[in-house]
């Protein structure tokens, strides 16, 4: 009986890990709000970090979360870091490419899990309006990957920022 009980488990260990390693090895989360406003009023709400906590759906996690900009003040090159409690972990952004109708920002997190990603913001204007695409996307690791098989990126992720991009509309649209 118990031989049985460990082949079984086994058996379970083993088909998890399989199903883990053939998970896709990247990932991307993509999310997107029309905006009664032009690009050029709210791109600076994405390309200045100083801009984030009216609109960032993770600025509210921690109220005691240690914030440091660096590099250039706004736009391409600026530099935000974070230091907080377990629900926002610790981190870095940097503004990488920038364009009237796009910013790329190179996401670091440090902590809880150490892991790169890339996010972009897209601008694209249609009359009195403007439709912002957020997409982050990344390479998976096998950790990655093994909780790929239990919850993925997307449904993860994707919550925030549909609460970001609302926020967002909220502050651009003022």
């Amino acid at each position: 009986m118990f031989k049985k009980i460990i082949i079984g488990i086994s058996v379970l260990v083993l088909v998890l890990l399989a199903w883990a390693a053939i998970q896709p090895s990247t990932y991307s989360v993509q999310r997107s709000i029309v905006i009664k406003a032009p690009p050029e009023k709210i791109q600076p709400l994405i390309s200045d970090f100083h801009n984030w906590p009216q609109w960032s759906p993770w600025e509210g996690l921690d109220p005691a979360m240690k914030r440091t900009f660096s590099g250039a003040p706004k736009d391409l090159g600026a530099v935000y870091a974070w230091e907080g409690n377990k629900d926002v972990g610790a981190g870095r952004m940097e503004v990488v490419s920038l364009t009237p109708t796009k910013v790329g920002i190179k996401l670091d997190f440090l902590t809880p899990v150490n892991s790169s990603s890339m996010t972009d913001f897209v601008l694209e204007p249609h009359g009195d309006t403007t439709t912002v695409r957020w997409t982050m996307s990344g390479n998976s690791d096998f950790m990655a990957k093994m909780m790929n098989v239990f919850i993925s990126m997307d449904s993860m992720i994707g919550p925030a920022f549909d609460s970001g991009l609302a926020k967002m509309k909220t502050a651009a649209e003022k």
